[in-house]
This record gives C-alpha cells, structure tokens and sequence, in this order.
C-alpha cells in the first residue's frame, strides 16, 4: 500500500517539500504478533496493600474451604463481598453455617473456620 501527495501549484507547497511520497508495508499478522502488547495497571502503595490483603484472605479462604470439603467436587462458593455486605456477625455466621450445611466435618472444624474467617474479613 502506498499513500501520496499529490503535485501542488508553486504557491502552495513550500519549498523543500517536492514530491513527497508515504510508504506502508504491509506484513499483516508478523507485524501483531511480533507487536503484540499488554496493558497494565499501576497502583499506588495503599491501593496494593489493600489488594494483597484481600488476595492473602482469599488464597487462605480456598485452602480452608479444600481442607473441609475432602473431595473438591463437595466444595461450595463462599462470596466474601457478599459477606461483607451484611450488617452484623451474627447474621455472618448464619449465613455460613446454612452454606456449610452439607459439610460432613466435625462441627468444632466448622465453627472454627467460621471464626476465623469472620476475624480475617473484618481485616479487609
């Protein structure tokens, strides 16, 4: 593909400038995968502690949630917005007992889990 100007009159074109030509290759997908880039975010200090204490919560989370429910299959979704967003302990723990209903653990595991996962989310 090429791109070109046209001839102007003497009055329009400066000097210098006669017969300027524009050349594109095209290399079509060598170019794109050999220019291919990412977009990254930066955040600031405060912002990325905030983030890691959240993913520190939520690896902690899985791991809990793997040692009680044996066979991964049993596993169910523990949400920890949906956690935070209401409005005392207690309805927090009965939220949690009724998902860990169908855990076939020891109930002092339960409650345990429970406890501490209630004290790492009011870190957050």
């Amino acid at each position: 593909m090429q791109c070109g100007l046209e001839q102007m009159n003497d009055c329009e074109r400066s000097p210098n400038r006669t017969n300027l030509r524009v050349n594109f290759n095209e290399k079509g997908s060598e170019v794109k995968e050999r220019r291919e880039k990412f977009l990254t975010a930066k955040y600031g200090s405060h912002q990325m502690s905030l983030i890691r204490k959240r993913l520190a919560v939520e690896m902690w989370l899985y791991d809990e949630l793997q040692k009680l429910f044996d066979p991964p299959s049993e596993a169910i979704d523990v949400d920890i917005d949906e956690i935070l967003d209401m409005d005392t302990d207690d309805i927090r723990r009965s939220h949690l007992i009724r998902l860990l209903a169908v855990c076939k653990r020891p109930q002092s595991d339960i409650s345990k889990f429970i406890s501490d996962l209630l004290d790492r989310a009011k870190t957050l």
